[in-house]
């Protein structure tokens, strides 16, 4: 009963195929700054479609390119000359492929001359030419493929590493941001911006934040927000000024009185953020937790979730490693009611967040993600319905272990996951694999 249960629920998901795959970076070198800079792919995001083709951002740390990825006909040459009798009943016929000869040559194919060599004593052609001789026609055939062309690219805009691009739902604008500026692109003009933020102090030693991430307003295309290193979430109108350098709402969590340390600001540096799809909400991530904020009320976040809490008395150890300065990713489903982020061991935790929902689930990203093992034929997607809720919203996992048992791994890490805007499909990204969940 359980296996037609499931086989049943398996059916309906949605499968995923392969595509396609292009080249959109290469590595470069920057000869003024005697820098190289990789073709690690930073941040992609999607456009508006337009015929049929899909148009994407995607940058690497200096460069950001626009792309149209386009299915087209593949064309095939066709109606080649088959009927030989006419040319046989003259000869055969070797034509040199490096004759020079500048003859005057007639439309349907023959020559005024003798062009050609010929292999019988017959070297005189039929007046008017060989009739039956047809040129080949390059035509399409009923094949298609994809083929990716890169429309724009918008380059030497940035002093320092672009962590973050957004596109603007006008659909002709979007911005790009480093830790110092956000700058803001015409998708048609890539040899100019406009720098709208800039926190640039006049003097580098009084700087004491730089910006981690920036979104746009899914519906309003005068606001944008943007995080810092230090915890804060601004609201901006572009509208207010060219130069945004005041806010119209900041929003931050006030320090509780006596629990600084040491880690208190690297841990409270947020690393993403994300705007609901009404825009009501905005999702943030730092390193130890998940915040909701109601953009109507600035006094604090209206829902906090655990990721590792367990993490918190190993904080020197993942500062030795580096590990504490992990970027991770957050991400909304399309209907507002849960929210999902990475962890390590190449888990991901998914929280509801409708009002009195205690959902807190935490699934491995692997081809079995703890669950119970029934044989079943292998599918392209996986279940979170199907799958058990085995860890709880606060600290549940304050073990520092598994629901397996296992230590976690902080060298295997999910930084980058996203949840399908319309359907209840979440892809999560870890290592070289990507793994799809439908719920």
């Amino acid at each position: 009963m359980d296996l037609e249960r499931m086989d049943c629920s398996i059916n309906r998901h949605p499968e995923f195929r392969y595509k396609t795959e292009f080249q959109s970076h290469e590595p470069e070198f920057d000869y003024l700054k005697s820098l190289e800079i990789e073709e690690k792919i930073n941040k992609i995001r999607w456009c508006q479609t337009a015929n049929g083709a899909l148009f994407l951002l995607s940058t690497n740390d200096k460069t950001i390119k626009f792309w149209k990825v386009q299915e087209k006909k593949v064309k095939k040459v066709c109606d080649l000359n088959g009927d030989l009798s006419g040319a046989i009943g003259n000869g055969p016929v070797v034509c040199s492929s490096t004759s020079t000869s500048s003859k005057p040559c007639m439309e349907n194919g023959g020559c005024n001359g003798n062009p050609f060599s010929y292999s019988s004593n017959n070297t005189s052609l039929p007046a008017g030419g060989i009739p039956s001789l047809r040129l080949p026609v390059v035509g399409n055939s009923n094949e298609t493929s994809l083929a990716a062309k890169c429309r724009r690219i918008y380059a030497h805009a940035h002093d320092y590493h672009i962590n973050s691009i957004s596109n603007n739902s006008d659909g002709e604008t979007f911005i790009s941001a480093d830790d110092l500026r956000i700058n803001l692109w015409n998708l048609e003009i890539s040899n100019q911006s406009f720098n709208i933020v800039d926190v640039k102090p006049a003097n580098m030693e009084d700087l004491t934040e730089v910006i981690t991430s920036a979104e746009f307003h899914p519906t309003q295309c005068n606001m944008l927000a943007y995080s810092s290193s230090r915890g804060s979430i601004r609201l901006i109108d572009m509208r207010q000024s060219a130069l945004c350098d005041t806010h119209s709402k900041l929003f931050e969590e006030q320090e509780v009185p006596g629990t600084r340390s040491f880690f208190t600001e690297i841990i409270a540096s947020i690393s993403d953020i994300k705007f609901a799809k009404d825009g009501r909400y905005i999702l943030s991530r730092d390193y130890m937790t998940l915040k909701l904020w109601d953009v109507n009320m600035d006094s604090g976040p209206v829902a906090t979730f655990q990721v590792h809490e367990y993490l918190r008395p190993k904080l020197c150890d993942l500062y030795e490693n580096d590990s504490i300065f992990d970027k991770f990713e957050c991400c909304l489903s399309g209907d507002g009611i849960r929210v999902a982020t990475g962890s390590y061991s190449n888990m991901f935790r998914v929280f509801g967040c409708s009002g009195g929902s205690t959902e807190a689930t935490t699934l491995e990203a692997s081809k079995s993600p703890m669950r119970r093992q029934v044989q079943t034929p292998s599918r392209p997607s996986k279940s979170l319905g199907t799958l058990p809720r085995v860890l709880r919203r606060g600290g549940a996992d304050a073990s520092g272990v598994d629901a397996n048992g296992s230590s976690f791994d902080f060298t295997t890490k999910l930084l980058h996951l996203a949840w399908h805007p319309t359907e209840n499909s979440l892809a999560c990204a870890a290592s070289n694999s990507l793994y799809m969940y439908y719920a």
